[in-house]
């Protein structure tokens, strides 16, 4: 049926040899000059080479991060709590939550462990916890190396899931940070700086580990706490 609609097209593209004169076309270039670039659309426009679902491929490239991760957020409300009651997460929060997934990805880690939660809030970059690690010399690179040193590597045939499910240990820190805002009483959001204060709650997880590793300790971490509580403090 292709090669048929293909026969029905060539009378409607084809020249006389002096209708090729007057358009100064020659045979070899009829496709591949400028001038023909109308006739060459035209033709290829005709048939269909992509796959139906290519559209659908890339439109998903372009949603936001939000859209993709808000599903795989934890819901960590107590029993008890009502909905409108239950913290909110950062928009970085949930950028380094993202983060998080597409290293554990990357390392071919089959869950999303306390380690890439931590990689996640260095490649987000921006909040006071990223900031407070890069300032005492904790790096992405430093903290990929020593998650590898400490857990492996991946295997490079395994395809992690497009949303790699969180270990307990790193559940835990997200909990912890959801239940201290409730215990504190704030109606703000949960930002990077709860995320990375719940990792250094979980002690002998990866992530608390690393941390020790590279030089991370409590009085840095009451340091962190007391940034980020004080009145009015907001990551805008």
């Amino acid at each position: 049926m292709a090669a048929h609609s293909i026969s029905r097209l060539l009378p409607t593209i084809s020249f006389s040899q002096s209708d090729r004169r007057r358009r100064n076309l020659s045979s070899s270039s009829l496709f591949l000059s400028p001038s023909s670039r109308f006739l060459d659309n035209l033709f290829l426009g005709s048939l269909t080479f992509s796959p139906p679902s290519s559209r659908t491929s890339l439109s998903r490239k372009f949603h936001p991060v939000t859209a993709t991760v808000a599903l795989s957020l934890p819901n960590s409300r107590p029993e008890g709590v009502a909905n409108e009651k239950a913290p909110k997460w950062s928009w970085r929060a949930i950028k380094s939550f993202a983060m998080a997934e597409l290293e554990a990805r990357k390392l071919k880690y089959p869950t999303t462990g306390t380690e890439a939660l931590l990689m996640g809030i260095l490649i987000e970059g921006t909040s006071l916890a990223a900031k407070l690690l890069r300032e005492n010399k904790i790096t992405l690179t430093k903290v990929r190396e020593e998650s590898i040193k400490l857990l492996g590597k991946g295997d490079m045939y395994f395809f992690s899931p497009e949303h790699p499910p969180l270990t307990e240990a790193a559940q835990k820190a997200l909990d912890w940070a959801v239940d201290e805002k409730l215990q504190a009483g704030e109606s703000g959001e949960i930002m990077p700086s709860d995320l990375l204060l719940g990792i250094w709650s979980v002690e002998r997880s990866p992530g608390h580990k690393i941390l020790v590793a590279l030089g991370f300790d409590d009085e840095k971490a009451k340091m962190l706490k007391s940034l980020s509580s004080e009145p009015g403090f907001y990551e805008d």
